[in-house]
């Protein structure tokens, strides 16, 4: 069990904010970091120092194993203004559980439920200048958990850095996108670290995704490491296909992110009467739907796009043409609604929005 000291978090103010160099219409997505950042060290068995600084950067030592070895983890999440003006974080209790997921797969130090969420709370409150009040903008939350330990053996580190930052982004994907069925590099396999959101994850899927991009594509869909078979996710997002009116998503297993927006799409779709189901899918079964006319849509599902409708798929040196995407598709009409209850246009029957 880890020890937890009495929770007071330190604030230090930044003395010049940036909001007024920000422009609002021209936010991307990453590019612009909020003033302040929450930190809070692990040694000696507890949790220390939990503080609000301004965000800048910080010295690490040449050793630090997480450089070496790997043990870096994140989430992502979102926080989204009501039209009162009031702040809400969507299901950021399902984003802490993942979060230590990771950090059990990875044998780090697991973060305690009060640390992080007055952390994330205290943080937004602070910065709650930052919450975009344009419609389709929000503020982008990243926590990460690293290695501190100075030391080039291979062991696992006695310490670690949380760090929470935020960031006020636009959209991911401002077009429908192309990917890619990649059938030579793999993502994860069983027994790996697939299920979890660790620094290696996506450091493999640079290169495989760079040769995508320079073939015209935007994005990779994940395919098994054994045979290339059964479809997984979708760059860095959860994949969902409908064919004859039925949402189909691969079913999770430890080679596949449990999205906590997979999770919400699921429920949405339900709740509007839609068939879902979740079970393998082949790539041959897309390019069979392809040919019957029954394949009405593909989309990436995940916090920093959301929904990302995908127009057109490459398998095997040929690409396959998509039906036209509107806002009146699966994918479109389950987004809308998402939208309502992040933004308190509907009732949340799912106690899903936290207010901050």
């Amino acid at each position: 069990m880890i020890a937890t000291q009495t929770l007071h978090i330190e604030v230090k103010k930044t003395k010049q904010s940036r909001l007024p160099s920000v422009d609002w219409k021209k936010l991307g997505f990453g590019n612009i970091l909020s003033d302040h950042m929450f930190v809070s060290d692990f040694a000696d068995g507890q949790w220390k120092n939990p503080r609000i600084i301004p965000y800048g950067n910080f010295e690490i030592s040449p050793a630090n194993s997480a450089l070496h070895y790997g043990q870096s983890i994140f989430e992502g999440m979102k926080a989204y203004r009501y039209s009162n003006g009031d702040i809400y974080l969507f299901r950021p209790l399902e984003n802490y559980k993942r979060f230590n997921v990771s950090a059990e797969r990875m044998a780090m130090a697991n973060v305690p439920e009060e640390l992080f969420m007055e952390g994330l709370t205290q943080l937004i409150r602070l910065d709650s200048n930052w919450v975009p009040k344009e419609e389709g903008h929000t503020l982008y939350i990243r926590p990460l958990l690293f290695a501190t330990e100075s030391h080039i053996g291979v062991k696992v580190s006695d310490s670690y850095s949380l760090m929470i930052m935020t960031s006020p982004v636009g959209m991911y994907y401002s077009q429908p996108i192309k990917v890619l069925v990649e059938t030579k590099y793999t993502r994860a396999v069983p027994g790996g670290v697939g299920f979890t959101k660790t620094a290696g994850n996506y450091g493999r899927s640079h290169f495989p995704t760079r040769l995508a991009l320079q073939k015209g594509y935007n994005q990779l869909i994940w395919t098994d490491g054994y045979e290339h078979k059964y479809l997984e996710e979708s760059g860095t997002m959860n994949l969902m296909c409908v064919i004859n009116d039925t949402l189909i998503t691969p079913e999770l297993h430890d080679t596949i992110l449990a999205g906590i927006t997979r999770d919400s799409v699921i429920h949405v779709a339900k709740d509007m009467g839609i068939k879902v189901e979740e079970r393998k899918i082949t790539v041959d079964e897309l390019v069979d739907g392809h040919k019957k006319g029954t394949l009405q849509e593909i989309f990436g599902v995940g916090t920093a796009a959301t929904i990302a409708p995908i127009c057109l798929f490459g398998y095997k040196g040929k690409d396959y043409e998509l039906p036209p995407i509107n806002e009146n598709n699966f994918g479109g009409r389950i987004k809308k609604e998402l939208d309502k209850i992040r933004t308190g246009k509907v009732a949340d029957k799912h106690g899903w929005m936290f207010k901050v």
